[in-house]
């Protein structure tokens, strides 16, 4: 008998306002959380003032945001991470969030922080723009005597 695949989260949602859902308001966010990440906007899901449902790489796993008239309200804190594979990626995805927060005030980075815990050094920065919700990145280096 095959051993089931372990379940994985695929999905965070948020509720935000019909007009950030409009027309202009989800080009901004397609072309930050695009541009940033690289998350592609799902259309056959997706609805004017209704819904914007972002791919975030691979078909089931994706950002669903809700229209309501009660947006989601985040603590200053609350975030939904991702980990990246490379310390190179997480660098790049740094720096295309700050070349938008050069032209976007709106940009919200926490800058990079490096946690050691001997076996794994940790290292992530946080971004947000226009989301009720901040995003993590994180990059795992474990270290050789980790691994030994």
């Amino acid at each position: 008998m095959t051993k089931p695949r372990k379940p994985r989260f695929n999905h965070v949602a948020m509720t935000v306002t019909p007009d950030l859902l409009d027309v202009a308001g989800r080009k901004e966010i397609l072309d930050f959380y695009g541009d940033v990440f690289g998350w592609e906007e799902m259309p056959q899901m997706s609805g004017d003032r209704k819904r914007l449902v972002l791919m975030a790489y691979e078909f089931g796993q994706f950002v669903f945001l809700e229209a309501g008239d009660t947006p989601t309200r985040a603590n200053e804190g609350d975030h939904f991470g991702m980990a990246v594979a490379t310390r190179d990626e997480l660098d790049e995805m740094l720096q295309r969030a700050r070349a938008w927060q050069e032209r976007d005030e709106r940009v919200r980075i926490v800058d990079n922080e490096v946690e050691d815990f001997d076996v794994l050094k940790l290292s992530s920065f946080y971004v947000q723009f226009l989301l009720p919700l901040t995003v993590e990145v994180q990059y795992f280096d474990w270290q050789q005597a980790a691994t030994a």
